[in-house]
């Protein structure tokens, strides 16, 4: 009882206090309370300036259709390939191939497919000049389209793998076999049967980490500034320029939008909620009434084609990063260079080094503070699931826009004179690296068989011994791949990076994304992959320790 205290009040002063002061804080501001910049009176003026920006409907429009969109068709490619796949042979092998893609960072994969899909981009040289007549980039093509389906596009192929992993973490306490073929006895095709009999179990366990990824795409602000229109950008865009604009007072209208966006992000939750109601009645009066579906004889085949369609695209985008990087002199409408070089490369390396440096240590110590902190939290709860505080605790950063609390969190630094600071930026990591290594780690933590424990106990060995000799090396897998995704997560940081680091701590991704707008297309290829490159080596050494640490029990059973 007591340890459960204990994690409840350390969960909440870690995760749920620098949220809650981060909202107060940009709350104030929103009013016109902003003393640090001399406006001592409370006032309307800054929702006034809110208002009167030209672009605020259109931006809040997009946000509203690109968030939700993007969160929609992410849980319909989930809900495709479980029916499609799981019980082909390529469906081990697409799972395996879809759990790197946790590792990519948005903006590596955001700067890929803007060159794959820019006016002088790859697809658009494969198709000049004999398919499309184009002797000259075309006007009016790329990501940055006025709908953003673009941005959709990035959003779907980052958050559906995350999506699915949770989705496969939660199936095996499902009977879905027994159920598919219960459906199938009583008449119903095979994606009816999912639909109607498994799908409303596993949806209530992905609501939480559907509404994370409901948030991120509605109020991101890294993948909206590379793949996003721009004239006007989304709402979230917008206020980040605000924010980083050198007239100081352009940050009260900042967090009156930030609290415009925080309303955005209820109202769209509720009008999810009202989706789900509504299909939810219809499934039901659909069962009442017998209804069967036709039967859709290649909904599997087309599932498997698109899924290998969506892995093909991320390659191809990152692959073009990479030649874009190793070219030297490439017209238009080539689609391969017409000569190589290595001296983009040799340029940029002792930048990129030290800029692979700082953010190797930043991540590495993070995902390992928030692991310990994990580990403690597990062996405390012991078998029982998170509490209610925990849970709201672990999902209050990600359930919340970053905009609405960083920028409070920022003013809270800068009166204090940690803004800038290196802990500063460590603690702003930290508080989105710990939600993921716990909800990556919990799972197969509760599930050790405890009588391994035991054993461990009665030959003797202490409880620090028995954790270290026995459990964390029947655990190990799992350990680090937790500590992968953190490290993931962190260097996918930009937000936090940014407001708390005030411009001082420059990692890969403030890097990339800054030359994301102008640079020149072979230095945006370097700093793209060297962005991509450190996450994707340490998710690889943590599936492959494992094996190289226990190869001779491997040998044994052979």
């Amino acid at each position: 009882m007591r340890a459960g205290l204990y994690i409840n009040l350390s969960a909440l002063l870690l995760l749920g206090g620098p949220v809650l002061l981060g909202l107060l804080a940009t709350l104030l501001p929103a009013w016109g309370y902003f003393p640090v910049l001399g406006f001592n009176q409370w006032s309307w003026q800054p929702w006034q300036q809110l208002w009167h920006w030209p672009g605020l409907a259109r931006g809040l429009g997009l946000s509203l259709f690109t968030g939700l969109t993007a969160t929609a068709l992410s849980l319909l490619l989930v809900w495709w390939f479980l029916l499609a796949l799981l019980e082909h042979p390529w469906g081990q092998r697409l799972q395996r191939g879809l759990a790197p893609l946790l590792a990519i960072p948005h903006a590596a994969l955001a700067l890929g497919l803007v060159f794959l899909f820019s006016p002088s981009g790859w697809l658009v040289r494969w198709v000049s000049p004999w398919a499309s007549g184009w002797h000259s980039p075309p006007l009016g093509f790329g990501v940055q389209d006025p709908w953003g389906w673009g941005l959709i596009l990035g959003l779907v192929l980052k958050e559906f793998p995350y999506l699915l992993l949770v989705t496969l973490a939660a199936l095996p306490n499902l009977p879905w076999r027994q159920s598919l073929r219960l459906g199938q006895s009583l008449g119903y095709p095979p994606w009816q049967s999912w639909l109607l009999l498994l799908w409303p179990a596993l949806y209530r366990q992905l609501r939480l980490p559907l509404l994370a990824v409901l948030v991120y795409a509605l109020a991101n602000v890294d993948m909206a500034l590379l793949l996003g229109p721009t004239t006007p950008p989304t709402l979230a865009v917008q206020l980040w320029r605000w924010m980083l604009d050198a007239d100081l007072s352009w940050r009260l209208p900042a967090s009156a939008g930030a609290v415009l966006l925080l309303g955005l992000l209820l109202l769209a939750v509720l009008g999810w909620w009202l989706m789900e109601r509504l299909l939810a009645w219809l499934g039901l009066q659909g069962l009442r009434r017998g209804w069967r579906a036709p039967v859709w004889p290649r909904t599997a085949s087309v599932g498997r084609w698109l899924l290998v369609g969506l892995l093909a695209l991320v390659l191809l985008a990152l692959l073009g990063l990479l030649i874009s990087s190793l070219s030297w002199r490439w017209p238009f409408p080539l689609a391969w260079p017409q000569s190589w070089t290595l001296t983009t490369w040799q340029r940029q390396l002792p930048r990129l080094w030290l800029l692979s440096q700082e953010t190797l240590l930043l991540a590495l110590s993070v995902s390992a503070v928030a692991l310990t902190i994990v580990v403690l939290w597990l062996e405390g709860l012991g078998r029982r699931g998170p509490s209610a505080w925990l849970s709201l605790a672990l999902y209050l950063p990600l359930l919340i826009p970053q905009l609405s609390f960083l920028f409070g969190l920022q003013v809270l630094l800068v009166s204090l004179g940690g803004q800038g600071q290196w802990w500063a930026v460590f603690w702003g990591h930290l508080l989105f690296v710990l939600p993921y290594v716990y909800l990556s780690l919990a799972g197969a933590y509760q599930a050790f068989d405890q009588r391994y424990w035991q054993q461990g106990r009665l030959l003797g060995l202490t409880p620090w011994g028995c954790w270290w000799r026995v459990k964390a090396p029947l655990l190990l897998r799992p350990l680090l791949a937790a500590l992968a995704i953190g490290v993931a997560v962190s260097v996918a940081q930009y937000l936090s990076t940014l407001f708390l680091g005030g411009g001082r701590v420059a990692t890969l991704t403030t890097e990339a994304i800054s030359l994301g707008s102008g640079a020149d297309r072979r230095v945006l290829g370097v700093y793209a992959w060297g962005q991509l490159c450190w996450p994707v080596l340490i998710y690889a050494l943590a599936l492959l320790l494992p094996r190289w640490r226990y190869r001779h029990f491997a040998q044994m059973r052979l």
